[in-house]
């Protein structure tokens, strides 16, 4: 960054103080400045302070005087530190005016612009120069061209932002209603899922109870019947056959006697 090419216009309420106490007691009107290059000379840094009234002030600054600038400060580093650095400062919350003496046409003399980028920093100080009549209404006009400039721009960055916001939201709300009748067609397909699974249930529950009775095929009775014959119609060992029939005649003699 060889100079102020690629800096925007910066736009500021300045806290304004005298230097001294002033012989009238008059508050202060609110000071506007403006800082950026040159726009035949980008490398040349230009200031307008103005409070629309009776102190309007100016200053250009060219490359060379930035550089004594640079060296009374006691900014080291490159060129290109040291503009990011004055900018930086200009930026800041912490920039005043600070006027002094009273002027024939109103208003303060003197007045010099300072700003610091941050407590304990180097102050960037800036001489201004007082206007008045033409030169003062052109300084106050292109600062409120400027202004509208900026404005405007950023008028613009906002409806583009807006729409941009807007796309994003409908397509958000596309989206959702898409994956709305996704779900619910979901929904669907595992409630018919679920119907005819519970339909296969119960249909095989009921051939099971209608089975249960006729379990007992008739192979299987036959079998069974079989068995319950051959166990009643068992033989009785021979050894018990003559015991008992031993007994019986035993017990007859015994009558006869």
């Amino acid at each position: 960054m060889m100079g102020f090419e690629e800096m925007e216009p910066v736009f500021g309420q300045l806290k304004a103080e005298w230097c001294s106490a002033p012989q009238q007691t008059t508050p202060l009107e609110p000071f506007l400045f403006l800082a950026g290059p040159l726009p035949n000379n980008p490398s040349t840094l230009r200031i307008h302070v103005s409070d629309f009234h009776s102190n309007t002030w100016a200053a250009v600054k060219s490359h060379s005087q930035l550089e004594d600038m640079r060296d009374s400060i006691g900014i080291g580093g490159s060129w290109s530190e040291f503009v990011e650095y004055v900018v930086a400062s200009i930026k800041s919350d912490d920039v005043k005016l600070v006027m002094e003496g009273e002027s024939k046409s109103g208003g303060a003399a003197y007045a010099k612009l300072i700003a610091q980028k941050a407590k304990g920093m180097p102050r960037i100080s800036v001489s201004l120069v007082k206007l008045v009549d033409v030169n003062a209404s052109e300084a106050m006009a292109n600062l409120s061209l400027e202004l509208y400039k900026a404005y405007k721009k950023m008028h613009i960055s906002l409806i583009k932002e807006e729409t941009r916001c807007c796309q994003l939201t409908n397509r958000i709300a596309a989206e959702q209603a898409k994956s709305e009748t996704l779900q619910k067609q979901l929904n669907s397909m595992l409630f018919s899922k679920k119907q005819k699974l519970q339909n296969m249930n119960d249909d095989t529950t009921s051939d099971g109870v209608l089975v249960t009775p006729s379990q007992d095929s008739p192979d299987k009775q036959a079998a069974q019947i079989s068995a319950s014959t051959k166990a009643t119609t068992r033989v009785v060992p021979a050894y018990r056959r003559a015991k008992v029939r031993g007994v019986f005649l035993q017990d007859s003699d015994d009558d006869d006697a």
